[in-house]
């Protein structure tokens, strides 16, 4: 009992067709729908920048600890106040 089976083929006859007819749907897809797509293209990016701001900002910690104003006037001069 061999029970090999063939790999499918991609380039099948069949497949070619699904192919074609895929690469006109997305052609006539893209070509009418364009300037919906492209009216839509301005307020996704305004609408990016918020997820933007609060991706970027949770690497360093958010807006506090930017600056080291009350720490620095109790360290002596010289001296970063994060050295002890």
């Amino acid at each position: 009992m061999n029970h090999e089976q063939k790999p499918s083929n991609r380039f099948s006859a069949a497949n070619i067709a699904l192919y074609g007819f895929l690469a006109i749907a997305a052609f006539y897809l893209i070509t009418e729908h364009r300037a919906h797509l492209l009216g839509w293209l301005p307020w996704l990016l305004i609408l990016a920048c918020p997820l933007l701001h609060v991706f970027m900002h949770g690497k360093h910690g958010g807006h506090g600890g930017h600056g080291d104003d009350e720490s620095s006037s109790s360290s002596p001069p010289g001296q970063s106040p994060h050295q002890h």
